[in-house]
């Protein structure tokens, strides 16, 4: 019984193996975009603190800090380490 288990959760580990791969190139890649790009807005941002007003600057320093490496790609990272974990748990299972 275990035997099918085991033969029914290998096609599962293939995926998600893949799934983190691909999941975590692209989070790599997005980091580093994202992070030139959330400078470039952070300027604007400033540009609007003094040009537009408060409420535009601070809107525009909240758009930064979400497509900084501190937003939105962490989040991404941490579902990914997700991925990672329960891709470890059905290998662990699996072949262990």
């Amino acid at each position: 019984m275990r035997l099918i288990g085991k033969l029914l959760a290998l096609p599962f580990v293939l995926v998600t193996g893949i799934l983190y791969l691909v999941c975590k190139f692209l989070v790599v890649i997005s980091g580093a975009v994202l992070g030139i790009l959330s400078g470039i807005v952070f300027l604007a941002a400033l540009v609007l603190f003094f040009t537009a007003g408060f409420w535009p600057g601070l809107s525009w320093l909240v758009i930064a800090f979400l497509i900084s490496p501190y937003g939105l790609p962490m989040a991404a990272a941490w579902l990914v380490g997700i991925i990672g974990d329960v891709n470890s748990a059905l290998k662990d299972f699996v072949f262990g």
